[in-house]
């Protein structure tokens, strides 16, 4: 049986009882998790043993507060006032699951569906989707990490050519893999809207809703946007339902085509804003 779980933030707690629910066995299932294994949760530590102990049966998407930690780690970025990172990075553990984290895929294929953690440019089809993300985990892998985290940061450039090259290039890549929720119609991002799809900032549209996307009729599972919510359409499911927040932690069974949801009420870990 494969599974795609939302962001679980470092909610341990929920995680585990998702899995009691759904009577996960390693021996028998996969599950991928959507990004955002850490932090504004209390558990952030835990959460990484977890999938960490799990081993070859999960896997998960790298999201914008995983690579943060790894910012935090490297010196590059400070730790946030609402971040929950500290007993990650305290833990005498703490090389090996920064080395793991630093393995983990920024998109994926599993069961038929694309698997990001906040969505696509209109321009990118899955072939493309998959290449570019490669070309950031090779960079995420190699001794070049410490220097391409410290350029990972900014919102320029805006808008996806074939001709953007080096840290701009990847950059970009991240910024969409990992951040996008509205763009236009030529995929110029929008990075200030984090509302849900009625607050799209003119002339932009929720990034699956661009006319003509080249990934239209792939499947895409993706988190990211909480204040969207669970969605389900034919070609795109949403699992981020905001467990942090108190909401649900979402996971879908989508092995033979099936789509059969399980999803469990979490403990309010974080206030927005």
């Amino acid at each position: 049986m494969h599974y795609l779980i939302g962001d679980l933030q470092g909610c341990c707690d929920a995680f585990e009882r998702l899995l009691d629910e759904i009577a996960f066995s390693p021996s028998r299932d996969h599950l991928t998790v959507l990004g955002d294994i850490v932090n504004r949760g209390p558990r952030s530590l835990d959460t990484v043993r977890k999938l960490h102990a799990l081993g070859s049966s999960a896997e998960a998407l790298l999201g914008n507060h995983d690579l943060h930690l790894l910012a935090v780690a490297h010196g590059i970025r400070p730790q946030h006032r609402g971040d929950t990172l500290a007993d990650v990075l305290a833990d005498p553990r703490r090389d090996e699951w920064l080395a793991w984290l630093r393995q983990r895929p920024l998109a994926l294929m599993d069961s038929g569906w694309l698997c990001v953690h906040a969505g696509v440019v209109p321009q990118w089809d899955a072939a493309t989707t998959l290449a570019l993300a490669g070309e950031v985990e090779t960079m995420l892998r190699s001794a070049d990490l410490p220097a391409f985290l410290a350029a990972m940061y900014g919102n320029q450039p805006d808008r996806w050519t074939d001709e953007l090259q080096g840290h701009d290039r990847l950059r970009l890549v991240v910024n969409v893999l990992t951040r996008i929720r509205f763009c236009t119609a030529d995929g110029t991002l929008d990075f200030k809207t984090k509302d849900g799809t009625g607050a799209a900032p003119e002339g932009h549209h929720p990034w699956f809703d661009v006319p003509g996307r080249a990934t239209a009729g792939v499947p895409i599972a993706f988190g990211h946007w909480s204040t969207l919510g669970y969605t389900q359409r034919q070609d795109l499911l949403c699992l981020d339902s905001g467990c942090v927040w108190g909401g649900q932690l979402t996971a879908m069974r989508v092995d033979g085509g099936r789509r059969e949801v399980h999803q469990i009420q979490c403990d309010q870990a974080a206030v927005p804003g």
